[in-house]
C-alpha cells in the first residue's frame, strides 16, 4: 500500500476527464482500507470504485481511496438458488459473465453495466426489466468513522429506482466491501419483454433462449446504441427516466401523440429520458470536445479533452430545455464532484 502525491484520476473515471487528486490510494483488502481510514492527518477522503458513475468537475483536494478488493465465491448453495459473495473491486460486467458461464441466473439483463460490483448497490443498478434489488441478498459495508463491519441485507438499503439507503441516510458513512447475491441454478426466470430483447433474440434465430442468450442479446442492443467508455468518454446514462403523474402524462399526449411511457403504479407512469432529449433537438448534437451521443440522447460523451465542467454546463442546458418544453424536471443520474 503506497500513497501516491499528484495523481492523474483520468485513467480511473470512465468520462476520461483529467483532474488530479492531491493524495492517491488503491487498497487491496478490507484490512488495508481500514488502516487508510484510520490516517489522522488527511482531512478529506474520497471513496472510488469503477470510476463510471460520476463527473470529475475539478481537481480533487483530497485522499482518493481506490477500492480494489477482489475475489468472487459461492457462500452457500442447494438444488435450485445459490448464494454468490463478490468483493467490491471486481468489474461488474465481468461478474455477470462468470455467473453466466456457471449457469447462475438472474443478472444476464444486467451484462456490460459499467462499474464495479461494490458501488451497484449505491445507484440499485438496473436494465431491460431488472434492477440489482432482483438478485440482492446482502452486502457488507465498513463505517467510515470507526472502520467497524456492517451488514445490510435487502430490506435495510431501501432500495428504489436508482436509489438506495448509500445516496440517502447513509450516503458518505458506509464502504461497501462485499456483496452476496442469490441467483438461480435451475428454472431461471427470463426476462425478455422489456425494451428490444425479443425482437433481438429473433433476429438472432433463437426461439427458446437460456440466460447466456439473453445476456448476448442486451450486449449486442447495448454496443449499437452505447459508445464504449475505453473509446469515447463517457458515463452510461447521464440522467433517470422521470416518472410523473397520469394526468400530467395525459396533458402531454394531446400535443405528443407519440410519447412513449411504462406503468410504474396505477397513478404514476415513466417516461424515456432519451425521448425528451431528442425531441428537444440534443440527440447527436456536439460541442467542439463534447456533446450528445448520436445513437443515445441519455449519454453525454468526452471526444477527448474536454472537461468536466462543460459537460455539466451542457446537462443544465438539456435539464432547463426539457423542462420548458415538457413541464418535466429530468434529475442527473450520475455523481457530480
Amino acid at each position: 500500500m503506497h500513497i501516491q502525491e499528484n495523481i492523474s484520476l483520468k485513467p480511473f473515471n470512465t468520462f476520461g476527464i483529467d483532474v488530479r487528486a492531491d493524495h492517491f490510494v488503491s487498497v487491496n483488502s478490507v484490512e488495508e482500507l481500514k488502516s487508510v481510514l484510520s490516517l489522522q492527518n488527511y482531512t478529506n477522503k474520497l471513496i472510488l470504485g469503477g470510476g463510471s458513475n460520476m463527473l470529475l468537475t475539478k481537481d480533487v483536494n483530497a485522499l482518493v481511496i481506490h477500492v480494489n478488493l477482489k475475489g468472487i465465491e459461492v457462500f452457500n448453495e442447494n438444488e435450485h438458488e445459490v448464494y454468490v459473495k463478490a468483493n467490491a473491486g471486481e468489474n461488474w460486467h465481468e461478474f455477470v459473465l462468470w455467473c453466466i458461464n456457471n449457469n447462475y441466473g438472474g443478472v444476464e439483463n444486467l451484462s456490460l453495466i459499467p462499474g464495479n460490483v461494490g458501488t451497484a448497490p449505491i445507484q440499485n443498478i438496473g436494465a431491460y426489466g431488472v434492477e440489482l434489488k432482483d438478485v440482492f441478498h446482502s452486502c457488507e459495508a465498513i463505517t467510515v468513522e470507526n472502520s467497524s463491519i456492517v451488514n445490510f441485507t435487502n430490506d435495510d438499503c431501501n432500495f428504489g429506482y436508482r436509489n438506495s439507503i448509500f445516496k440517502q441516510q447513509a450516503k458518505g458513512k458506509y464502504i461497501i466491501t462485499s456483496v452476496t447475491f442469490k441467483l438461480r441454478k435451475t428454472n431461471h426466470q427470463l426476462n425478455i419483454n422489456y425494451g428490444t430483447i425479443a425482437s433481438q433474440l429473433k433476429a438472432m434465430q433463437i426461439g427458446s433462449p437460456t440466460i447466456q442468450d439473453i445476456s448476448k442479446a442486451v450486449i449486442a442492443i447495448r454496443e449499437s446504441k452505447l459508445p464504449n467508455p475505453k473509446e469515447i468518454g463517457n458515463s452510461g446514462s447521464f440522467f433517470k427516466n422521470p416518472v410523473i403523474s397520469k394526468t400530467a402524462f395525459n396533458k402531454l399526449l394531446a400535443n405528443f401523440e407519440d410519447i412513449p411511457s411504462y406503468p410504474v403504479s396505477d397513478t404514476e407512469v415513466k417516461i424515456p429520458a432519451g425521448w425528451l432529449i431528442e425531441k428537444a433537438g440534443f440527440k447527436g448534437k456536439r460541442f467542439g470536445d463534447f456533446g450528445v451521443h448520436k445513437n443515445q440522447a441519455l449519454v453525454l460523451v468526452n471526444y477527448g479533452n474536454a472537461k468536466g465542467e462543460d459537460i455539466l454546463k451542457l446537462s443544465k442546458l438539456i435539464q432547463n430545455t426539457v423542462n420548458r418544453l415538457f413541464n418535466i424536471n429530468i434529475e442527473a443520474e450520475v455523481n457530480i464532484i
